[in-house]
């Protein structure tokens, strides 16, 4: 018999906090400073015991590999958008890690440009090579692209570690002159001057929260200028430019509260105008259209209304409702352009596009939906840049179908395909079916789940299967398509998605029931859904396997705790599982903010049981739990590579499983971030890692 690796063994050192009358000691609180030598080691040694794990899989880690591969259409081009007098869109090249992002000029190529057999159109022009970009680097990823109004100059922002904190570069694109004007350290965002004399950008403070925005001159005295700063740490902050690019956008927000100010493009010194002052509890966003201004807001109604303002309104009094609040609707996001409106909504647990006319006599006119002739899809607005266009692009997928990127004709409402994700190796949708199916939570809610499976499997309780959830920050995680999920249906297995409260599925109800003081039926509403994967028969019950990253992680942690038995194997990605910790260090990236979505536990006694109960290091059982893996990255700003650290250090403590049939395992990308590895050959090795670890365990690896 083959002796096991020996897993690597955490010192223990005390470390005590104590908050609202308890004294915790946290020993492993000493893996949080990667910068000490026996903290990399410890990390290292995580991650060659790994490896000796899984040597076994290396076969079947290149297998899915090069399922991946072969079925990707390696040297492909995004659909061509025009803006302005250029196409712009991006191409990758069978080899090649990074996308080229380039543009022709219309003059040169008046119908839109196709994939030629060497990938590269005549007479292209390359705005940015992200594989010259990444030459000596481990990591690399932007963080905003934005052409300047005349189509003469690119800036755009890197990082090269994955702490998401970026350094901007300006390219001339007439003579191809690259130059860093010494602005680091800033934020997501990027805007410029109508003129292009000046480059606005935000800054990030200690925690990471974008606080500040700065106007650089670009041809004058190269000065930096703060224009506005936001000290409410619990407001986070994006920039923007308008559709029309009449104006920069400021965009400030909590989880219940939001504030927008905006400046003309033309006036770049001027100062920034508040459309409405910020109201607790009230959330509204803004697309500026000509002389109006389109807001979707929750003033009325929780699922929120459609409004409508003049440009130079600023107050909520001068919002004048188009569509109000409707019970069963959400209303989610406006595009505006010169002749229609796009408003994107939820209904019955599915995403729509609803397209209205515009007319400056009698305003919104009757519209239409865009159709799908799906049961379970997902549809959104494609890229749009133009505000005075004749269509409408949008994107519609779902678990059977490969991304597809239509135009829709704003006046008749009619589809032309333009691009469907080219799948090879003979794949057909009709060898794989989809299905709705309704979970009951402990107290009665009805949850959905988006399932598929290759059309030959039964459910006669036989077949292995993998549930993915998040379930927080009122995010959606709708039926999509993906490549390397065929590496599990093709051997069998079941994937499903349980669409939970605490995400945005079915209303902003379905949200606040799933955060603060109800975020526990986060958790058992997936437990249901793993019970109706089983009772249904669609799953085997010994043969389910869990998925979840981020906030996603920390539900596989709290429900591996609630009930371990239910499931063989979880992977848990950049896993948020020392949420109480994190959440009661004020000084910590995204904490502040954070109370909104969690509950304060430093200032809340109640609030800090509450989460004392469910967070999944404080309450791990000495019981047999799954198989787990664990991956992080150790330059995560958002979930610091700490928590997954010490989560299995305590796991391995606690846990009664046998290490050799359920072993816990810990993967740290010691240069990467919460996205994990950026090129896309390593993304999908990495991928198929982590899908050969869970085929393996569930048995379905052939």
């Amino acid at each position: 018999m083959t002796e096991l690796p020996t897993p690597p063994v955490a010192a223990k050192i005390e470390h005590l906090r104590e908050h609202h009358g308890e004294t915790v000691n946290d020993p492993y609180e000493w893996l949080r400073d990667k910068s000490k030598p026996e903290v990399i080691a410890h990390l290292e040694a995580e991650n060659a015991y790994t490896e000796a794990m899984t040597g076994h899989l290396a076969e079947l880690s290149e297998a899915v590999f090069t399922e991946i591969k072969s079925r990707t259409q390696q040297t492909d081009l995004s659909v061509p958008v025009r803006h302005g007098q250029w196409w712009y869109y991006s191409r990758t090249v069978e080899g090649q890690q990074y996308a080229i992002h380039a543009r022709i000029a219309v003059a040169d190529s008046p119908e839109r440009p196709e994939l030629v057999s060497d990938g590269a159109p005549q007479h292209e022009q390359v705005l940015l090579d992200g594989n010259a970009e990444a030459e000596g680097e481990s990591f690399l990823s932007f963080g905003a692209f934005e052409v300047s109004h005349d189509a003469t100059r690119l800036a755009y922002s890197v990082d090269t570690t994955g702490d998401e904190r970026f350094t901007v570069r300006l390219k001339d694109l007439t003579t191809g002159e690259v130059t860093e004007p010494g602005i680091e350290g800033v934020g997501y965002g990027l805007a410029w001057s109508a003129d292009g004399s000046h480059l606005f950008y935000t800054r990030v403070d200690d925690a990471w929260r974008p606080f500040q925005v700065w106007r650089h001159e670009l041809d004058g005295s190269g000065e930096d200028t703060l224009v506005f700063q936001e000290d409410d740490e619990r407001f986070w902050m994006g920039l923007d430019t308008s559709r029309d690019e009449t104006h920069l956008v400021i965009g400030l927000g909590t989880k219940n509260t939001s504030e927008y100010r905006i400046l003309s493009t033309a006036d770049p010194l001027g100062e920034f105008r508040v459309v409405s002052p910020r109201e607790e509890g009230v959330e509204y966003a803004v697309e500026v259209a000509g002389e109006d201004l389109w807001i979707v807001h929750n003033k009325n109604h929780r699922d929120s209304e459609l409004a409508r303002a003049p440009l130079g309104a600023t107050s909520s009094a001068d919002w004048t409702p188009v569509i109000p609040g409707q019970d069963g609707q959400r209303i989610v996001g406006v595009d505006a352009f010169a002749s229609h409106l796009a408003v994107s909504l939820r209904r019955d647990g599915l995403s729509q596009v609803l397209v209205l006319p515009l007319d400056s006599d009698s305003g919104v006119g009757e519209g239409y939906q865009v159709p799908v002739e799906e049961v379970l899809y997902n549809i959104d607005t494609g890229n749009n840049p133009a505000h005075d266009t004749a269509t409408l692009q949008v994107v519609i997928e779902s678990l059977v179908t490969p991304r597809s990127v239509y135009d829709v004709d704003l006046a008749s409402g009619a589809l032309t395909l333009l691009k469907r994700q080219p799948v090879l190796g003979g794949y057909d949708p009709a060898d794989y079916v989809q299905h709705r199916l309704w979970a009951t939570a402990a107290d009665g809610t009805r949850v959905p789940i988006s399932l598929v499976a290759r059309k030959d499997v039964q459910p006669d309780g036989t077949a292995p299967g993998l549930l993915y959830g998040y379930g927080s920050y009122e995010i959606s995680i709708d039926p999509y398509f993906s490549v390397a999920r065929l590496s599990y249906l093709d051997r069998g297995v079941v994937y499903a998605i349980a669409h939970i409260r605490g995400g945005g599925e079915m209303g902003r109800g379905w949200y606040e029931n799933g955060r603060m003081e109800h975020k526990k039926n986060t958790f058992t509403d997936f437990v249901a859904c793993a019970d109706e994967l089983v009772g249904s028969g669609w799953v085997a019950p010994d043969r389910l396997a869990a998925a979840g990253g981020s906030a996603g992680g920390l539900l596989m942690g709290a429900v591996l705790n609630l009930a371990p038995e239910k499931f063989r194997a979880v992977h848990a990605a950049v896993p948020f599982v020392d949420a109480l910790t994190t959440i009661l260090d004020p000084s910590l990236p995204l904490t502040v903010g954070e109370w909104e979505e969690w509950g304060n536990p430093l200032e809340d006694a109640s609030v800090y049981e509450y989460m004392r109960s469910y967070t999944p290091y404080e309450n791990i059982r000495a019981v047999d739990y799954p198989a787990i893996l664990a991956t992080t990255g150790l330059n995560d700003t958002r979930v610091f590579f700490v928590e997954p650290a010490k989560w299995v250090a305590r796991l391995r403590e606690t846990v009664t499983s046998n290490p050799a049939e359920r072993p816990i395992l810990l993967k740290t990308e010691m240069v990467a971030g919460h996205g994990g590895k950026t090129g896309r050959y390593d993304a999908w090795r990495e991928t198929a890692f982590e899908v050969a670890f869970l085929l393996d365990q569930l048995g379905a690896a052939g």
